[in-house]
């Protein structure tokens, strides 16, 4: 009976999602050039692979979509600092800034001061809203979409 009423209703079908917060408006993350800001997000867990490996630690270069990625065993400060330096720091340069959810990973003392010793600026999101990392996300979608089973060996081919 409910259900059918307002389904039929005009006004409950316009403005049936109003209790959802409004769109905020939207805030562009411009890179001013390749390889100054960073995303970095992780993704899994996967079915353990060699190594015990079952995540993937996934960083987005937001001017070029560069992917820079490293599966690992555990998700602690200590793996996401040593990738950060050696995947992107050697690489590309020590970047402007880098984004980031509100993962323990990332919200450390010792992370903060690693990139505060640099002079990056540490830009983590909002816990409700995870948008602010899309390019992060964006990679993770397109990364998940191309693995398979065995995900760690797959690896190197999609990026």
């Amino acid at each position: 009976d409910c259900q059918d009423y307002v389904q039929r209703c005009k006004e409950c079908q316009q403005f049936g999602n109003a209790h959802q917060q409004p769109p905020e408006v939207l805030h562009k993350m411009m890179s001013p050039w390749p390889f100054a800001q960073w995303g970095m997000d992780i993704l899994g867990p996967f079915p353990p692979a060699k190594g015990q490996v079952k995540f993937l630690l996934v960083a987005i270069d937001y001017f070029t979509k560069w992917i820079e990625a490293c599966p690992l065993a555990k998700i602690t400060t200590e793996n996401v600092q040593k990738f950060t330096w050696k995947s992107i720091i050697c690489r590309f340069g020590i970047p402007h800034s880098l984004v980031t959810d509100n993962g323990r990973q990332f919200i450390t003392q010792s992370f903060e001061n690693f990139l505060r010793e640099l002079g990056i600026k540490h830009l983590p999101t909002l816990v409700e809203h995870p948008q602010t990392n899309g390019q992060a996300e964006a990679a993770n979608k397109v990364i998940l979409r191309e693995l398979k089973g065995q995900w760690v060996d797959e690896l190197p081919n999609i990026l």
